[in-house]
């Protein structure tokens, strides 16, 4: 026999029990939070090659070496010593420049952050290099930054500090790497064990890389 419905069954829904009370029905998942988008390293320094630069000379300029294949990304050391073999280690798809220029096949400019040691020499070395890059005889690169990697474990002196900020002005970004002393045993370090500034540079690379490697660029033919 049909019994009437109680009225205190009754809701603003209708009859029966609402959804937020029937026991058939799970509780309601609560909403993830938004992961927030990684945050591209600031631009610090110039982003394109630049009129009136004056081209260093010949002896200072880094050569030019055809390719024969791409990469993400480049490590060019402006310098012997510069740390380009070793941080090519950290990440196997990131290539070594072996010191000059890549030009891959394509159209697609090579990626390529410079390496230089915190000393007088690889600072000037890095700054040959930045300039080389500003007149604009670099073709069809995308260079992305510098990497600075302390030549000891002491604090450098107040002139090399000031050395590096000026050299790190003539490129789109710096990263300063301290020394590392494991570094000069280990044939082929990895990334993992690494110290916070070195992930945190592959943290920015990649960041950049997945953003199309905003940086700065010169194509072939192009002035």
């Amino acid at each position: 026999m049909f019994m009437e419905h109680d009225p205190s069954y009754h809701d603003k829904e209708g009859p029966f029990v609402t959804h937020a009370h029937n026991p058939w029905l799970g509780e309601l998942d609560t909403p993830l939070a938004p992961v927030p988008p990684p945050v591209l390293p600031p631009v610090t320094g110039p982003t394109a090659p630049q009129r009136g630069i004056p081209a260093p000379q010949l002896e200072n300029r880094l050569p030019i070496y055809t390719q024969d294949r791409t990469a993400p990304m480049w490590w060019l050391g402006t310098h012997g010593g510069a740390g380009e073999t070793t941080l090519a280690s950290l990440m196997p798809e990131w290539l070594s420049a072996n010191h000059g220029w890549p030009n891959t096949p394509g159209s697609e400019p090579a990626n390529v952050v410079l390496t230089a040691r915190s000393n007088t020499r690889g600072l000037l070395a890095a700054q040959a290099a930045a300039t080389q890059w500003a007149s604009n005889l670099v073709p069809n690169v995308t260079v992305v930054g510098l990497v600075i990697l302390a030549d000891s474990p002491r604090r450098p002196p107040t002139g090399l500090r000031e050395l590096a900020h000026l050299v790190g002005g003539g490129v789109p970004r710096t990263w300063s790497v301290g020394w590392i002393e494991s570094w000069r045993t280990e044939p082929s370090p990895t990334l993992a064990g690494t110290p916070s500034d070195v992930r945190r540079l592959i943290d920015d690379l990649n960041t950049i890389l997945n953003h199309g490697a905003a940086g700065t660029r010169t194509r072939k033919g192009k002035k």
